[in-house]
């Protein structure tokens, strides 16, 4: 067997396998053996048929797809392999046959390979550093929404009902004297004031009192998501059975021990403030380095081929897939996307550029390390070890029992992309731009 490689277009290389006619001859015998039970020949039990007999009766190249299939798989994974330090493969290939005859045979395969990258500048940028302050009115925040976790519904029954309250209704929507799908429901948990329902709906049932029935009339948005609600003019027969209201707990030093462990409220909003400190460090860190990243990946020029892209699609739409079944009971995507009106196809593109962005990030930070010579010392990964052990009150030894390779490898590449940050955190021009907690999102 011979082999040739040349580059090919879109980070592809085109490998030509060569095999000779001994090499052939032996392959196709091979695939005779193994699919000879396939054939029946008459006068002959089934598999018993000798291979020449075979070939007249399907033809001389009967046996041709099996034999390459079979050298494919015996001698592709080697030149991979044995290639390593030249190309890495980063996809299955595209096969072809270049010549087929009773002289051998010729096989190419196309693979996308992982492409070299051209690195523009990535020292000497001017980049925004992002750091976020911690205000006495965050850390008040956290102790109202300690509150709200341990508060409680109390009955109300002397008065009518007001934003805020949560009113269990009847109610029956129809649009033109017509009731639609999914506007009728009993004994409904709503909270006035939230904007659950479409608007003015929750601003008539405020008012209204326990045992009182009321039309409300209200008009769906131009943009509702039912097409034949859109615009339309509806009336929602209401009935309020029941009206509830939060009711909070008084905040002092017995509420903070029982809520919150802590020995009173002063201690807790120390230890409140140090935690969102250590948050708002954490996440301005990661927003600046998500700034470098971005600066020095727009800078460089790298031809990315189709094969990384939809491995990383791959792995984004299986973690969409994870997220919907934790965030809404075991949903399937599948059922997501016909529930949105969409199909696989275009939930994938919808992450195609997101997937580039990320594949090209990751090529140009590895890139980057192995210009500069970026790597872990064994001694670093040491002490990294020797921390885990101290926290599971062993010697570094009798720890390093139980840590396997890919466990070392995983800690050498921490600290490898530390190490990256702290180089081009020291090699670039950091501009403070100061920014408040998104309050919002952190809820």
């Amino acid at each position: 067997m011979k082999y040739e490689i040349q580059p090919s277009q879109k980070s592809t290389i085109k490998i030509t396998i060569t095999f000779d006619k001994a090499e052939w001859e032996e392959a196709n015998q091979k695939a005779y053996l193994q699919t000879r039970n396939r054939f029946t020949v008459n006068g002959f039990r089934k598999g018993k048929a000798p291979k020449h007999v075979i070939e007249l009766n399907y033809g001389k190249g009967v046996f041709y797809e099996e034999a390459l299939n079979n050298l494919f798989s015996e001698h592709y994974y080697e030149i991979v392999e044995k290639e390593k330090e030249n190309y890495t493969v980063v996809g299955q290939p595209e096969l072809s046959v270049e010549d087929i005859c009773d002289e051998g045979a010729v096989l190419v395969a196309t693979a996308p390979v992982k492409p070299d990258v051209k690195l523009g500048d990535y020292k000497g940028i001017n980049i925004t550093k992002v750091e976020y302050n911690v205000k006495d009115e965050d850390v008040e925040a956290e102790l109202k929404r300690l509150q709200e976790r341990n508060s409680r519904m109390v009955a109300v029954e002397d008065r009518a009902a007001e934003t805020g309250d949560t009113a269990t209704i009847d109610f029956a929507g129809s649009v033109d004297g017509e009731k639609f799908e999914g506007g009728t429901a009993e004994n409904y948990s709503l909270v006035l004031g939230s904007g659950s329902f479409i608007p003015g709906f929750e601003e008539q049932v405020v008012g209204m009192k326990i045992g009182e029935e009321k039309d409300v009339n209200v008009r769906f948005p131009d943009d509702y998501h039912a097409e034949n609600l859109k615009g339309k003019e509806a009336v929602f027969a209401v009935k309020l059975h029941k009206l509830e209201k939060k009711e909070l707990p008084e905040i002092n030093d017995e509420f903070i021990k029982d809520a919150a462990g802590a020995e009173s409220v002063e201690a807790y909003k120390t230890e409140t403030r140090e935690r969102l400190e250590k948050q708002a460090q954490q996440k301005g860190e990661s927003e600046t380095e998500n700034n470098i990243v971005r600066a020095i990946t727009e800078k460089a020029e790298v031809e990315i081929p189709d094969a990384m892209i939809e491995s990383q699609i791959d792995m984004m739409v299986r973690n969409a897939e994870y997220r919907l079944g934790m965030q809404y009971g075991g949903m399937k995507l599948a059922d997501y996307l016909r529930y949105m009106g969409s199909n696989l196809e275009d939930f994938r593109k919808g992450y195609r550029a997101q997937a580039e962005d990320t594949v090209k990030s990751q090529l140009v930070i590895d890139k980057i390390i192995r210009q500069e010579n970026i790597h872990a010392e064994e001694a670093e990964i040491d002490a990294k070890l020797e921390e885990f052990a101290k926290s599971a009150n062993k010697t570094l030894d009798e720890y390093k029992k139980d840590v396997t390779d890919s466990q070392r490898e995983y800690i050498s590449n921490d600290l490898v992309v530390n190490k990256l940050f702290e180089f081009l955190k020291a090699n670039n021009n950091l501009t403070l731009a100061a920014a408040e907690p998104d309050k919002k999102a952190e809820e």
